[in-house]
């Protein structure tokens, strides 16, 4: 009798693990999961030649493979020679920037030497005082200085000296394919002309110029132009012969931004 009844209790015992359903809902999450795994994997797609790519990338960023590439597309290092003291060389907006700035040296250069020419020619004729230079953005402006110099008082026309330095300046200028402005101005704090005004007389002594070097074939007459501006732009605010002058501009041919890195380039700064 005992025995039977402890094998009745062993048999409620056997009863007491109905509470491991849990199992069932355990495997169906696994279940889940692995299907869910599968269909990440098969929706994914490995790239031999990109993993190779990643792999040799971070290998040369973090030193331990030496390269003697420059592909910034896989990120390899830059070659040192090939960025400057600044770190410029790199991007693409570096890269524009260091063309223009060398543009704009370049172009300095070649108006430094129109200077060094032009001095020459009119050393050769005792005249290299009469003319000043200045190099910005706009390009080479050569100034022919001090009105009585170059045309009688109220006077558009050219004396003598002034024929011996425009031709002087002229033959410094043959052949370049710049645009060149020729700018008349006059002195707004002397007295003015009875006959003409300002802006008359300028022109008129600008016209001069230009015809000069026209006629003796110096620049064609598509390259060049005739400008007065009167007195508004005075080279010092007080009566004085700097304010008579013609201007002969050798017009840059850079592009804006490019021709606004001049003044810096002349000053030392850029």
């Amino acid at each position: 009798m005992s025995r039977k009844g402890r094998g009745h209790k062993g048999g409620a015992h056997d009863e007491g693990h109905a509470d491991e359903r849990w199992l069932v809902s355990y495997a169906d999450m696994i279940t889940v999961l692995m299907c869910l795994f599968l269909v990440l994997f098969a929706m994914s797609s490995i790239d031999a030649d990109k993993y190779a790519q990643l792999k040799d990338s971070l290998a040369t960023g973090f030193g331990t493979t030496p390269s003697t590439e420059v592909d910034s597309a896989v990120g390899v290092i830059v070659d040192p020679n090939l960025v400057d003291s600044e770190g410029i060389g790199f991007t693409a907006s570096d890269t524009k920037d260091a063309k223009a700035k060398e543009a704009a040296k370049k172009e300095v250069a070649e108006f430094d030497a129109l200077v060094k020419e032009i001095t020459a020619n009119l050393a050769a004729q005792g005249l290299q005082d009469q003319v000043s230079f200045a190099i910005d953005e706009r390009g080479l402006t050569v100034k022919l200085l001090g009105g009585q110099t170059y045309f009688a008082g109220d006077s558009a026309a050219l004396q003598s000296t002034a024929i011996t330095a425009i031709d002087a300046v002229g033959a410094a200028l043959t052949g370049i394919p710049n645009h060149v402005s020729v700018e008349g101005h006059i002195d707004p704090y002397g007295q003015g002309s009875p006959a003409l005004n300002d802006w008359e007389l300028a022109g008129a002594r600008s016209t001069a110029v230009l015809r000069r070097l026209v006629e003796t074939g110096v620049i064609a007459p598509e390259r060049i132009s005739s400008t007065s501006y009167g007195g508004v732009h005075p080279e010092v605010a007080e009566e004085s012969a700097l304010n008579r002058r013609v201007d002969i501009v050798v017009l840059t041919e850079l592009d804006g931004a490019t021709a606004s890195l001049i003044p810096g380039v002349v000053a030392g700064t850029g």
